[in-house]
């Protein structure tokens, strides 16, 4: 049987505390920078599945199989009207830059998100597009507008399903532990969720990152993994202060955080490189969610190996032998 890695986690304690907080209180600016931005007004920059804007919706019209199309090329299309079409010349013309493109059916449909339009400036957009991706099938040719309604319920359904798991999360811990267990895992817990919302915070005021629907979906994710990884490091705690209680709370903790800790590397390191690929090849649909995912994780590892345990060493009332 392999032995235990020897971590000294309790005499590093202060380290752990240094990093958490600095990471969080740099989230944190963020997300004010954010919230006092003119132009996002929020603690993060929330995407148009929040904010309402204009869809269109173009099928190509294609003999055999369509060609594949690039979306970075169609957005740069679009982009490119505010220089050269008079109905975005203006001061008050929506931000092109926030289009999102997505390829349906094989590249056959092209769906395209944008703030909202006038009727004009939605013709400039189709004609922009067809000009350089067409002909497309004028006749099944679509163009709808999302209410900042929608946008607000659809925000309010994620902050409300947000609360719902995390209070879910709390009663499990408190139930199969105790009190002091369960706080310690949810405040790791929103240790992480601060931490990738910090990450999107300065993404979105430096390089115009939007936050989705998607984004709601990660943090849920999120929220199961560091809390799964956080209950695997407590059982051992637990198992270490029944089989070895002539030790101090303190070392028990060191022993239960060395037991787990190959453990909980080799399941973040399979977690990561599915990732990693989805990064790479998974296309711009799903790139933000996956690094989501991927700050997530580390940051979920990080908090069920040091700063849960750290923190849970100072709550015990034993003497230091």
């Amino acid at each position: 049987m392999k032995s235990n890695l020897n971590v000294q986690l309790y005499k590093n304690r202060k380290i752990v505390w240094l990093v958490s907080f600095s990471l969080c209180l740099i989230s944190l600016i963020g997300m004010l920078v954010c919230f006092k931005s003119t132009s996002i007004k929020a603690p993060l920059n929330l995407g148009l599945d929040y904010t309402g804007g204009t869809q269109i919706t173009l099928e190509r019209s294609c003999n055999d199989e369509c060609t594949t199309l690039n979306t970075n090329k169609i957005s740069n299309n679009i982009i490119s009207l505010k220089d050269h079409d008079k109905n975005f010349d203006s001061s008050t013309s929506p931000n092109l830059t926030r289009s999102q493109i997505q390829l349906l059916d094989n590249s056959q449909l092209i769906s395209i998100r944008l703030p909202f339009l006038s009727a004009a400036q939605s013709e400039s957009v189709i004609a922009e597009v067809d000009k350089s991706f067409g002909p497309f099938n004028n006749k099944n040719t679509s163009v709808e507008i999302i209410g900042p309604s929608l946008g607000k319920q659809l925000l309010k359904s994620s902050l409300i399903s947000l609360f719902f798991a995390f209070l879910g999360i709390a009663l499990y811990i408190n139930f199969r532990y105790d009190r002091r267990y369960s706080f310690l895992a949810l405040f790791a817990l929103l240790h992480d969720i601060l931490i990738v919302c910090g990450v999107f915070a300065w993404l979105g005021y430096f390089f115009n990152v939007e936050v989705d629907s998607l984004f709601a979906v990660s943090l849920l994710t999120i929220a199961g993994y560091s809390v799964n990884n956080t209950v695997v490091v407590f059982d051992r705690i637990r198992e270490k202060s029944l089989l070895e209680n002539q030790l101090s709370f303190k070392y028990q903790i060191d022993k239960a955080v060395g037991a787990t800790l190959t453990r909980t590397l080799y399941t973040s390191l399979t977690t990561i490189l599915p990732l990693i690929c989805i990064l790479i090849w998974g296309g711009s649909t799903l790139y933000w969610f996956a690094f989501a995912l991927l700050i997530g994780v580390i940051a979920g590892s990080w908090s069920s190996i040091a700063l849960a345990p750290s923190l849970l060493s100072i709550t015990s009332n034993k003497e230091s032998h």
